[in-house]
């Protein structure tokens, strides 16, 4: 006979019989006890259910009563709110004669309201509400007032906690009966569903999973559609007319176990040794094989599966290992390029695949000692509430991401039970290794740049050494390229900045000038450039030395930075010739900017170290250029033209001054029939479009000096500019100084005194 025979015939005469005579006997007892039992219960959880109810809709009619009396709208607005806060209502409405709302208190719910008159309303019930009228003092109805408290998961929550059993709100509103909120499991929301729509009155229906349903409202007192459920009670005992059975069962059951044990237990147990062998790592196990019967078949197939097992995990060495180098040449690779967020995720995606992880991250050091994550895989579920699986944010130090950082050692193994440290994932396993930059201390004891962690493997082992040693190849790859982005960016930096004032260089001008000059026509803005030379700059270099001019040139770069806002964009054109852009700026404005650059720089000589270490003084004026797109020109190279053609004429006119470029002609009217285009105002004024200008009034002044330093100002939301757009200007095109030191106007332009600005000069001949 087989196993199976002998299995099967001591399963029909030890326990085959007991069970099903069993099983008919308790089966009607409990059943009859469990339904009258669950009855009762929910008759009583319908009663708490309708006393809860009405008192509700006593505490909103009482709410509303409250507002009501108030005898008019402003102290029924403070009294609506005194309901709300003091938790009466969750809001008050407040209607007219013809149903329009008058108030209502912010952040109520959604109507129409259920009334406790018990008059339904279209779709789910959203809140219960008690109405009451309003009338003035001669009784004339004004409207009502309703209070009404929100119906929500957590309302049906509180009325299941308060009967003891579980509350399922229908809306009954829609065609067949569907849940609008309900404290059953989702298991069996159908199964009570599915009952609950057979029920009429009071009788109480049971599911198939043993749970007895029962149907309330709507009804007068009792306005919300309503279904209890409560699972079936089982009695502690059986009868004691089975327990005669039992004991027999259980001394037939004893006698056939021990003799069937001796038979088959035997090679089950040489099985489970040979099992348990192979779980600790030794694939050299066997099994005899004794019989031919299932056992043996069991033996042998075992025997099977592990010889085929060893060669599996001989080619999953193999394969392991020539993946750690194919790897190997995939970092070297990735090393050459500068996307970090590519490169990251490939290795974070590798070393995930590679290890048997579940979920990862790279984090990456900022400046303010905080681990910021990069790229992340698997954390879905896992990120403290509130944060997304990209946006961990971990103090160096803190946890185990933490300290991996801050001891520059890497961490493997178990989290041990208790809650997870500020900003990390939840998890059961990780192995965590930090990266320094190429050329770091090898023992990680340099400060390291980020860290690379995999959490929970699969299966139920925790991470191994060959786990972290194939991590740490994944490390450096990953510290190569975040060495070699910030490498190339530096190098980008550089490639745009002059090194020895720091301000952006002209190949860097040439692409800001097409950008903005896009941005301000694209949006009918304007924007003024300021051509700056310093006066006399070789006669610097000749009397006090290069480095001196050096020195001259940097504090001239700082103070230029120091006068313009954080949007303007200041340059160095070549030599001892600046460039600035004016955002969004009108002529007025950057008149306004020059007098303050000229003043700076005039009122404040610069002092550098002289001969055998002796500060010397250094008196330095600059001339200004002035050009406003699309005033004066309508490309970026024509209006930089312009704006170098009024340095000219600065120049001219003696210098340590400014000078506006002419405006460029009018478009002639259209002809007859043709389309007339849009004149755009040009010279030093402005467009009447209602934008703010900037500056103070240009008008005829006494012959001084322009105004002293001060504090930048917004020149887009100037306040000090007429609001007509115009500035008022000379008649001669002056704005006074002495020797029309800031005359605004065209190079031959005469100025005070009879003094004329004269042609302008070639550009290599420019005095400097």
């Amino acid at each position: 006979m087989t196993l199976r025979g002998r299995l099967t015939a001591a399963f029909l005469t030890v326990v085959l019989g007991p069970v099903l005579l069993g099983a008919v006997l308790v089966g009607t007892t409990l059943s009859t006890v469990d339904r009258t039992r669950s009855t009762e219960r929910l008759g009583l959880a319908a009663s708490a259910v309708r006393t809860s109810i009405d008192a509700l809709c006593q505490q909103l009619r009482a709410a509303a009563d409250a507002v009501a009396l108030r005898p008019d709208p402003a102290t029924r607005a403070g009294a609506a709110g005194q309901v709300v806060s003091r938790g009466l209502a969750t809001a008050v409405l407040v209607t007219d004669v013809t149903g329009g709302t008058t108030y209502a208190t912010p952040g109520g719910p959604a109507t129409p309201w259920q009334d406790c008159a018990g008059v339904r309303t279209g779709g789910p019930v959203r809140a219960l509400s008690a109405r009451v009228d309003l009338r003035d003092p001669a009784g004339t109805p004004l409207g009502a007032v309703a209070a009404a408290e929100v119906v929500d998961p957590a309302f049906v929550a509180r009325l299941a906690a308060a009967t003891g059993v579980a509350v399922t709100l229908l809306d009954d509103t829609a065609g067949p009966d569907r849940i609008t909120h309900t404290t059953e499991t989702r298991r069996v929301r159908d199964a009570v569903l599915a009952a609950a729509g057979t029920l009429d009155g009071d009788r109480v229906t049971a599911t198939r999973d043993g749970r007895y349903v029962r149907r309330l409202g709507p009804a007068p007192g009792q306005p919300l559609p309503l279904v209890l459920s409560v699972a079936g009670e089982r009695p502690s005992g059986l009868p004691a007319a089975l327990v005669g059975a039992v004991l027999l069962a259980v001394v037939v059951a004893v006698l056939t176990a021990w003799r069937l044990a001796r038979v088959t237990t035997r090679p089950l147990v040489e099985l489970a040794g040979a099992v348990d062998r192979v779980a600790r790592g030794d694939l050299t196990a066997r099994v005899p094989v004794r019989s031919r019967d299932e056992i043996g078949g069991l033996a042998a197939a075992f025997n099977r599966m592990i010889r085929e097992t060893a060669g599996y995990v001989a080619a999953l060495t193999s394969s392991r290992d020539q993946l750690r180098g194919h790897l190997r040449v995939l970092g070297d690779t990735l090393a050459s390029t500068h996307d970090l967020q590519r490169i990251l995720r490939v290795i974070l995606h590798s070393a995930i695949a590679a290890t048997g992880a579940r979920a990862g991250a790279v984090l990456l050091v900022d400046d303010a000692g905080v681990l910021v994550g990069q790229c992340a895989e698997g954390l879905a579920g896992r990120c403290p509430p509130g944060t997304e699986p990209e946006e961990l944010r971990v103090p160096v130090g803190t946890g185990v991401v933490g300290a991996v950082a801050a001891t520059g050692e890497p961490q493997r193994g178990r989290v041990p039970p208790g809650p997870t440290p500020t900003g990390e994932p939840w998890c059961e396993t990780y192995v965590a290794v930090p990266f320094t930059a190429p050329g770091g201390d090898a023992a990680g004891r340099d400060p390291a740049v980020g860290v690379l962690v995999l959490y929970d493997r699969l299966g139920v082992g925790e991470f191994d050494d060959d786990d972290l040693a194939t991590l740490r190849t994944f490390a450096g790859h990953a510290a190569v390229a975040v060495e070699n982005v910030r490498v190339h960016e530096e190098a980008q930096r550089l490639s745009l900045t002059d090194p020895l004032t720091g301000l952006w260089n002209y190949r860097y001008l040439r692409e800001s000038l097409r950008r903005e000059v896009e941005r301000a026509s694209r949006f009918g803005r304007m924007l003024s450039i300021l051509v700056l030379d310093l006066d006399r700059f070789k006669t610097v270099n000749d009397s006090y030395g290069h480095a001196a001019g050096d020195a001259v040139l940097a504090e001239f770069a700082r103070r230029v930075r120091g006068e313009i806002r954080e949007v303007d964009l200041a340059f160095r054109q070549g030599g001892e010739e600046f460039v600035v852009l004016l955002p969004e700026t009108d002529a007025r404005g950057a008149a306004t900017v020059a007098e303050r650059l000229g003043a700076a720089v005039r009122e404040a000589p610069v002092v550098v170290a002289g001969h055998a270490g002796v500060p010397t003084t250094i008196a330095v004026s600059v001339s200004i250029g002035i050009a406003v797109y699309p005033d004066h020109a309508c490309t970026g190279a024509e209006v930089l033209d312009a704006a170098d053609e009024a340095l000219y004429a600065a120049k001219g006119a003696g210098r340590d001054g400014y000078r506006v470029a002419t405006a460029r002609p009018r478009p002639t009217p259209a002809a007859d029939g043709a389309v007339e285009e849009i004149a755009v105002p040009a010279g030093a004024t402005s467009p009447d479009d209602g934008l703010p200008r900037a500056g103070p009034p240009v008008g005829p002044t006494s012959a001084t000096r322009p105004p002293a330093h001060r504090p930048p100002t917004d020149r887009v939301a100037g306040d000090d500019l007429p609001t007509d757009g115009s500035i008022d200007l000379p008649a001669d095109g002056s704005t006074g100084g002495p020797a029309g030191r800031h005359a605004v106007g065209a190079p031959g332009v005469t100025q005070p005194g009879g003094a004329s600005s004269g042609p302008h000069p070639p550009r290599q001949s420019r005095g400097r």
